[in-house]
Formats: C-alpha cells, structure tokens, sequence
C-alpha cells in the first residue's frame, strides 16, 4: 500500500477515514477539497488544480482524498495500487451530509479549506449525492471489480466495515513492522 485512492459518494466519510489511514500508514495525506478550493470555498482555476494533482501523481507514496474532476479521477484510480471505495447506502450518505451540516455550524468539517460556506456546500452534497449514486456509483463498482485482480481493493459497504478495515490495516502494519 503506497499509493491510495479513497472515493466515493459525498458525505461517506472519505475524509474522516483517509485521515487515519493516513496516520496508521505514515503515508502523506492530499484532500482534493483543500487543493481545489482556497478559504472561504473559492475554487482554483481548473488548470493549477491539475498540475497540483498531476505532481502529486508522480509522487512514489500517497493517499488522495476524494473526488477532483472526472478526468483527474479516472487517472487516480489508474495510477493507484490500494483503492477503497466508500459504498455506504444512500441513507447513510444523506444523514451525514445532514450532521456535518448541523455540525458545520460550530466546527468546521474535517479536510475542508478554511471558511468554506457550510450551508452552500452542502446543499451541492445534496444534489450530488443522487446523482452520483444514480451514475456514478454503478461505474465505481464496475471499475473496482476489474480491478481486483491489479490492485488491493477495499468496497467498503457499512459503517461496520469501517471499523473492521482500520483493524485489517492496523493488523497488517503490525505484521509488516
């Protein structure tokens, strides 16, 4: 596990999860929120955010955290050897969007840029979240299953899988040790 790709749905727990991956592994941790967008949720032209991504890439060890563009996404995952793909029900997905929502309003969300506007942000997690599900997410499990047979792929399904892979990682990099 050197090069990472942790995607999936809004609100699936992408970040929360790659954060500690990231502190378990030692490998370096890149949030694609924080690198396309500045304080206060101003995007960066789209190009800067390809070059930052494109060096990134060239890197020998990384995680990158989520989702980018679809041409910057279909690269990563490409270029990854561990994907783990947050498939969590769409409920689940909703009702976190809904808590870092609520949350948001007094702390704000983990890997996203300074000031980012709470409120706007998630009404796009909103309309994004059926529309990834719907078109998407089928590609994501297609992708993933070819996959396999490459590279080390983790479908996370529930929140009980969560825990069960930090335990699978923890085990392993003990092992490793």
């Amino acid at each position: 596990m050197k090069k990472v790709a942790v995607f999936g749905n809004a609100g699936g727990g992408k970040s929360t999860l790659s954060k500690r991956l990231s502190e378990i592994t030692g490998l370096p941790l890149h949030i694609l929120d924080k690198i396309q967008y500045q304080s206060g949720g101003i995007e960066v032209p789209q190009e800067d955010y390809k070059h930052i991504h494109e060096q990134i890439l060239l890197t020998d060890r990384w995680i990158i955290d989520g989702f980018g563009c679809m041409e910057t996404l279909w690269l990563r995952l490409k270029e990854a050897d561990t994907l783990i793909f947050v498939d969590l029900p769409l409920y689940v997905h909703f009702w976190w969007v809904t808590k870092r929502l609520i949350t948001g309003r007094f702390k704000p969300p983990q890997g996203w840029p300074e000031n980012s506007p709470i409120l706007k942000s998630s009404l796009t997690s909103y309309r994004v979240l059926w529309l990834c599900h719907k078109y998407l997410t089928p590609k994501y499990r297609e992708y993933i299953k070819q996959a396999q047979s490459t590279k080390s792929v983790y479908h996370i399904r529930s929140t009980e899988q969560i825990s069960q892979f930090f335990e699978l990682i923890e085990y392993e990099d003990g092992v490793s040790a």
